[in-house]
């Protein structure tokens, strides 16, 4: 029974991959049909990152009160139906409500399945967030192909948004008898007086590793294309290399994390990460080519793809009884991290300049490696990570 849920926690982290990656990669039709600007587009993405936060609330309350599987199974049905109505919209105040309400079953499904994916790890007693942050990754490739091969074939180009829904549904209700049962929350009516508190700063360090992860992320997702067409000025056939090179490292590395942390240890993997990722900003930064960018976005890729998942598997250790809440809570800091990427740099350049701009998250990464000292488990923690879930 525990392979098959486990199987059904893989299978969630997919669905989410697929969804938002159809989601993005809809954009263009989006705007062409509903009739909206790159201004619009990015208020749009704006209030999903904050529906999302008001998502990931929203599955530490349902968690508490019933368990992180009705949260999971929630959150991936809401995002099918907004999937659904993102897929059928035709005007700014249609479009707009299925932004929020899948904004927040983005936030639910990102707080719950990795709470489900805490009480895996818990099962297994193995490293296992970086294979799940695999199968996130390359369902988002695999969504991203299907929409070219869609367009190029003459297909309505809302055909992936109801294929994401479709998978989504189908896994919220195949999740809700196989997700994990077990609840890692206090109980409601529990007396607060003498209930054990949450790790408030190992949250904060935790959050931090999160919180520039994504920076990095959104900072390379949302600029890298555009600094190599406007500020490189490289053919357009080659303007995808960045985001590409930065992808494929993404993905090795979550495959090759959970191995490294069990032959190495979280902590050098972390420290490890965090070298690669300001290494590779300073090469976009002082090298203004081709091959320059590649190489710095693969390296920032490495380290994205490795400290997120090895961020929540340490959240998922802090205070196994109360896992869930600990979890929802470093979430947050995803939101922070991704809003922040995603705007400072086209705030403060654009064109040729985009590149020494990359080094903000490089820096702001560099500036998080004090509190890598937090993913150490020590010899209480380690004890305490074999305790049920309450």
């Amino acid at each position: 029974m525990s392979a098959a849920r486990r199987a059904a926690v893989f299978a969630a982290y997919g669905a989410q991959g697929l969804g938002y990656a159809t989601v993005v990669t809809a954009l263009p039709a989006l705007k062409h049909r509903v009739g909206i600007d790159d201004t619009v587009v990015s208020i749009l993405l704006l209030s999903t990152a904050i529906a999302a936060a008001a998502g990931s609330v929203l599955a530490d309350l349902i968690a508490v009160r019933w368990g992180s599987r009705q949260a999971l199974a929630t959150g991936l049905l809401a995002q099918a139906a907004a999937l659904v109505l993102v897929s059928v919209s035709d005007s700014l105040p249609l479009l707009a409500a299925a932004v929020g309400v899948y904004g927040v079953g983005l936030g639910a499904v990102d707080a719950a399945s990795n709470m489900q994916g805490a009480l895996s790890q818990r099962t297994s007693r193995l490293p296992i967030f970086g294979r799940l942050y695999a199968a996130y990754t390359t369902a988002a490739i695999v969504a991203t192909l299907a929409t070219s091969a869609i367009l190029a074939g003459g297909l309505p180009p809302m055909t992936t948004l109801i294929i994401a829904a479709v998978a989504q549904a189908a896994v919220a209700l195949w999740g809700i008898r196989a997700f994990h049962p077990e609840r890692a929350a206090h109980r409601v009516h529990d007396d607060h007086a003498t209930r054990t508190p949450l790790p408030r700063r190992a949250i904060w360090a935790v959050g931090t590793l999160v919180f520039a992860a994504f920076i990095v992320d959104s900072a390379v997702s949302s600029w890298s294309t555009l600094y190599l067409a406007d500020g490189l000025q490289v053919a357009p056939g080659l303007t995808p290399l960045g985001y590409g090179g930065y992808l494929l490292a993404v993905l090795v590395v979550r495959l090759a994390t959970d191995p490294l942390v069990r032959r190495i240890g979280r902590t050098r993997v972390g420290i490890g990460a965090v070298i690669l990722g300001t290494a590779g900003a300073l090469v976009v930064a002082l090298f203004p080519t081709l091959p320059g960018a590649v190489i710095g976005f693969t390296a920032m890729g490495a380290a994205a793809g490795a400290l997120v998942p090895i961020a929540f598997s340490r959240a998922g250790e802090l205070l196994p009884s109360r896992s869930d809440e600990v979890i929802a809570r470093v979430n947050l800091f995803n939101y922070g991290g991704a809003i922040i990427g995603a705007v400072a740099l086209g705030l403060l350049a654009s064109g040729a300049a985009l590149g020494p701009a990359f080094l903000i998250p490089g820096l702001l990464l560099a500036a998080s490696s004090p509190v890598l000292r937090v993913l150490h488990r020590t010899g209480e923690a380690s004890q305490t990570e074999s305790t049920p879930a309450a």
